[in-house]
């Protein structure tokens, strides 16, 4: 069973739910290349592009890994092997002293800000900055202690689900909510980069929100809309997408991320998914009404004179519909008309007299 009750959320006054549009959220990630110009660039592309929020991440280096190339520490990814893991981070970081003017010019295109903390000094700083809310990534889900510290603030939390089991997930949700989250949204989320269509298992949504009795959206990292868009259809509120200004710039995340360009279609195309799941209905909608008339009917096609019998050659289905429905043939053939009748004439059970 569903828990319309709380299957919605607010985030900063914001209403995120099923009776609302799907709430974009524009992950800026590493896309920055270590520019905070061009970071501002992205926050004023992400807000013309219709994104209704914008998220960085906030760790270093330090608080990620330890600044080893050996074994484990040493990467072998398609994206970012070759180096090591705190080689990675120390290029993809978003520098502290960065976040205040980011989060600044967020709000002041009418954006909301947050960012993901990857440790408990991250949730420190956040708090002193007034983020509206918290996002969990899919790899620190299990991060008990970190999902503790963040649902303690009573901010609304965002977590992505990828590679987590029912019973982590479990585990996940029950700390927050023991330690004070009551706005959660769950994210679907395939934690590969970048991810395919047939590795995202969209089904998923409907059955995590009725589990948790939460708001669900999607954390999509495939390439292009249609991941995003069909997610609608199965009760994402949320959707997050990596945005950069050019894949061709490169940068950690740009290969899965959309162009502005991109991103401004998704908003079209998420809302208006939204707006066509409606309700179940049958029969002609107020809009469809005044073309009932282009149905087909029964009319006379040829003229005919008091005491003809109708039969194939004068009686047929055509448009309009304004005559008998075709289902009424059966019953007219043979009968014969009361009086003359021209051709162009709608069937009607008067013709009979």
């Amino acid at each position: 069973m569903t828990h319309p009750e709380i299957a919605s959320v607010a985030i900063a006054g914001r209403h995120i739910g099923r009776d609302a549009p799907p709430f974009l959220i524009a992950e800026m990630s590493g896309n920055h290349n270590q520019s905070l110009a061009r970071a501002l660039e992205i926050v004023a592309a992400a807000a013309r592009a219709g994104a209704h929020a914008l998220k960085i991440q906030t760790y270093t280096a330090d608080t990620m890994t330890l600044d080893l190339d050996e074994g484990e520490f040493h990467i072998e990814h398609p994206l970012w092997g070759g180096q090591s893991l705190h080689r990675l981070y120390q290029q993809a970081y978003t520098p502290w002293e960065w976040h205040r003017p980011i989060f600044e010019r967020a709000r002041e295109l009418g954006m909301l800000a947050f960012s993901t903390p990857f440790d408990e000094t991250a949730v420190d700083f956040l708090e002193a900055l007034e983020v509206p809310a918290y996002k969990i990534a899919s790899f620190e889900n299990t991060d008990l202690p970190l999902i503790r510290k963040v649902a303690a603030t009573g901010k609304p939390m965002i977590i992505s689900t990828g590679m987590a089991t029912v019973a982590e997930l479990d585990e996940s949700v029950r700390a927050a909510r023991s330690a004070g989250c009551r706005d959660l949204v769950l994210l679907k989320c395939t934690s590969t980069y970048p991810a395919t269509p047939e590795n995202s298992n969209l089904l998923t949504l409907p059955h995590l929100r009725d589990l948790f009795a939460c708001a669900v959206g999607l954390s999509d990292h495939t390439m292009g809309l249609g991941a995003a868009v069909a997610s609608v259809a199965l009760g994402a509120t949320v959707i997050e997408k990596h945005f950069t200004l050019r894949r061709a710039d490169g940068g950690v995340d740009a290969t899965f991320s959309l162009e502005p360009e991109e991103f401004a279609q998704l908003r079209v195309e998420s809302e208006r998914a939204w707006q066509a799941l409606g309700q179940v209905r049958y029969g002609p909608s107020e809009a469809e009404k005044n073309s009932l008339v282009f149905r087909r009917s029964l009319y006379v096609v040829r003229d005919m004179r008091a005491g003809e019998a109708f039969s194939p050659a004068n009686l047929r289905a055509i448009r309009p519909g304004l005559g008998l429905a075709p289902g009424q043939i059966d019953i007219l053939l043979g009968k014969k008309v009361a009086r003359d009748v021209p051709a162009g004439t709608p069937a009607s059970w008067d013709l009979l007299g």
